[in-house]
């Protein structure tokens, strides 16, 4: 990270309204399942593959939300870390809480842009040279949203057979066909006026 970076807040990445100190690395997954059973060859279907939810693992670091300067205290001028002078350990409480809420994210990359996403897992390492930081691997995984469109069915009181019957359904204009009728019914119908 460049000191003008550093100085005015530019980095690229963010993890909700987190953003990290320093991203390590970041290894990014989009998956598609492919189906075992046989393909009918030049047939329109989409059932022998299905794209699965996007994942993204990222090594990140948070800073003990120290001063910039060590003549002057920087950090309640705009200077400091956007997480409000927060400790590694408030950090990390942080990130456990959004766990816990399941908190749909919006995470932002250097390579692309993630919506609807939630923390799968949090690894954090702590050794003698990472004691006053939040050093930690966060595996975030996208949530696929879907919709329901609700249909009002007729109360079951006013159906004969309330437990089996189906709601009722747009089935489209329908043309009344003529009944077969063999010739002997048309002949009896003739000589007998029926």
């Amino acid at each position: 990270m460049d000191i003008l970076s550093t100085l005015f807040r530019l980095q690229s990445r963010s993890i909700g309204v987190m953003v990290p100190d320093v991203v390590v690395s970041e290894k990014h997954s989009d998956t598609l399942e492919i189906t075992e059973h046989p393909v009918e060859i030049g047939a329109d279907i989409t059932d022998h593959a299905y794209k699965r939810a996007s994942e993204v693992v990222m090594e990140c670091g948070f800073s003990g939300a120290g001063s910039l300067l060590d003549v002057v205290d920087t950090r309640n001028i705009g200077f400091g870390t956007p997480l409000n002078g927060m400790s590694p350990k408030d950090v990390y409480k942080a990130l456990l809480d959004t766990q816990s809420r399941r908190e749909l994210l919006d995470v932002v990359t250097g390579k692309r842009t993630y919506n609807n996403m939630l923390i799968r897992a949090i690894e954090v390492t702590t050794d003698k040279t990472s004691e006053n930081v939040l050093t930690c691997t966060l595996t975030l995984r996208e949530v696929i949203l879907s919709s329901t469109t609700p249909i009002n069915v007729a109360d079951k009181s006013n159906m004969h057979l309330g437990v089996s019957t189906s709601a009722v359904q747009n089935t489209g204009t329908k043309s009344p066909i003529p009944v077969n009728s063999s010739v002997i019914d048309s002949a009896y119908n003739f000589i007998f006026g029926g």
